[in-house]
């Protein structure tokens, strides 16, 4: 029987978050300010990855530190306030508390601007790692004891599979249902507003 009080992580961008507006906003104001041209549109279109591996498709490689660091400074103005919640975010952090569980968020994404979003949209895990990109998001899954990890890229699914937890793809990113199956996601929801009824069930507490 699964376990009554689950440790459940989530991934940040376009799964808790829909952050489209503000990493388009960053890097149009970071083009702007180095002069090499960025397609926004293609950026927001695949999120997931690492921003260096964003990077490396503008910029050349010996540019890629310092840019990397320059749009995180950017980051803060620019991303932020854009930013919205996705539907039933909030909704599936407090479902993991309500069965006495933990939420985790695990996320590719610079933890200081991670945290920023999350205060800014009134989510509160119970903790928060950043910096970690597919396979290497077990190291935290496992660290905390992870039973799930929730995403919307292949690569969250490659993590959750890394660290032995249940992967649950939302269809609310770059990646469709076909694309997560295919990476072999445990189960695939349309998004987050479904999730508290799934956990409730997957717990046994329908």
């Amino acid at each position: 029987m699964p376990p009554l009080a689950p440790t459940v992580g989530f991934d940040l961008d376009m799964t808790l978050i829909d952050s489209r507006p503000g990493i388009r906003s960053a890097y149009l104001a970071l083009s702007a300010e180095t002069g090499y041209a960025i397609d926004t549109d293609l950026v927001v279109s695949r999120l997931g990855p690492p921003l260096e591996d964003e990077l490396a498709h503008w910029f050349p490689a010996d540019m890629i530190a310092a840019t990397a660091d320059r749009y995180r400074e950017i980051y803060p103005e620019r991303a932020i306030t854009p930013t919205t919640a996705l539907p039933g975010a909030r909704e599936a952090v407090e479902a993991v508390r309500a069965l006495g569980g933990r939420a985790l968020v695990v996320t590719a994404k610079y933890e200081p601007n991670a945290k920023l979003h999350l205060e800014h949209l009134g989510i509160e895990p119970d903790a928060l790692i950043g910096g970690l990109w597919a396979e290497g998001k077990a190291q935290a899954l496992l660290e905390y004891g992870a039973h799930i990890y929730v995403g919307d890229h292949t690569g969250d699914v490659r993590g959750a599979h890394a660290a032995q937890a249940l992967s649950v793809g939302v269809t609310t990113g770059p990646c469709d249902a076909d694309e997560l199956r295919a990476a072999g996601a445990d189960v695939i929801l349309p998004n987050l507003t479904v999730f508290p009824a799934w956990l409730r069930t997957w717990a046994g507490r329908s």
